[in-house]
């Protein structure tokens, strides 16, 4: 016989749980480590202070810690949650976001001390280059479904890219061979990965709404090759203008689809904030190169921006991690 306490509901956290923990919320890391790096790069553009560089860094990190250990908790108390979503064709790709994370949260350090910079670089570079073995060694098994070929694949495509861009101004001679490999590889493979998304998208069903904002991810491969690029040259040549101009003729074609009321707001936006920052340090270091202008007026813009659009991705995120509607499942 049933008793009136077997009928009581079960009793849930005000928060959800930590089972429904994205692994996509990593990419507010890269989008604040980005505005961080783009700010200071302002510094000295614009003559701006370090204030808004010091502090968005400094959320990027706090944001990395708390992500860590409630991913590391979800790890230890759900594995089977974290396999399936490893795993999974789409979400899988997004574990990238934790290794590029750790890259770029190696640039905000070196204000604080070069010796943890590069320790965090290392550590991202060897975690970069396994997850982008493993996420190559399995799509090589083939039989991959087209409608797989999305955006997010791209992320595996530019992490290695990623290594350059934060490691491009160590001082240690191995540092150099190894921004070579990793942009070298970075390049075919963010070509590759891009050339089956654009002709999936051309040739198959539309993303769904959720996913239209991991569109912005098509600016990546040319605006962090713009970066790579310049940091592994050391200079910003004719090669490096085209990278910075495809990336940002894109940007004006995606923002139109992608920036729409009729797309509802959910982590999946946070991969809109590291493409544009991406965008926005490439143009401030092309108009402190160029200086006209012009350019400079179009770097000031996209840092606007970014800095507006990661500011509201991070109010609202916080705001549905408060109601509920975040770890809600």
């Amino acid at each position: 016989m049933e008793t009136s306490i077997d009928k009581r509901p079960a009793l849930t956290a005000p928060w959800g749980s930590l089972k429904h923990l994205p692994v996509n919320l990593f990419g507010a890391v890269m989008g604040l480590a980005g505005l961080s790096l783009a700010w200071r790069v302002a510094s000295t553009v614009f003559g701006a202070g370090t204030m808004i560089a010091d502090a968005a860094g400094m959320t990027a990190i706090v944001v990395f810690i708390a992500l860590a250990l409630g991913y590391g908790a979800k790890w230890a108390k759900y594995p089977s949650a974290v396999k399936d979503e490893f795993t999974h064709p789409i979400a899988g790709n997004f574990f990238g976001t934790i290794t590029i994370g750790i890259l770029l949260l190696s640039t905000v350090v070196a204000t604080y001390s070069t010796l943890l910079q590069e320790i965090v670089w290392a550590i991202g570079t060897i975690l970069t280059i396994a997850l982008s073995f493993i996420s190559l060694t399995r799509l090589l098994k083939g039989n991959m479904d087209v409608a797989h070929a999305t955006p997010s694949l791209l992320i595996s495509g530019v992490a290695t890219l990623d290594i350059a861009v934060a490691g491009g101004t160590l001082p240690m001679a191995w540092a150099h061979e190894v921004n070579l490999f990793a942009a070298s590889a970075g390049a075919v493979v963010a070509i590759v990965f891009f050339t089956m998304i654009f002709s999936r998208l051309v040739h198959q069903a539309p993303l769904a709404s959720g996913m239209m904002p991991s569109m912005m991810i098509l600016i990546a491969p040319f605006e962090v090759g713009f970066l790579a690029y310049v940091n592994v040259v050391h200079r910003i040549d004719a090669f490096a203008a085209l990278l910075f101009y495809v990336g940002l003729f894109f940007f004006a074609i995606l923002a139109t689809r992608i920036f729409r009321r009729s797309i509802a707001f959910a982590t999946a936006w946070w991969a809109i904030s590291f493409p544009m920052a991406a965008l926005s340090n490439a143009a401030l270091k092309y108009a402190a190169a160029r200086q006209t202008i012009v350019l400079e007026y179009l770097a000031g813009a996209l840092l606007a921006i970014v800095t507006i659009a990661i500011v509201v991705l991070f109010v609202r995120t916080l705001r549905i991690l408060v109601n509920g509607k975040l770890l809600g499942g």
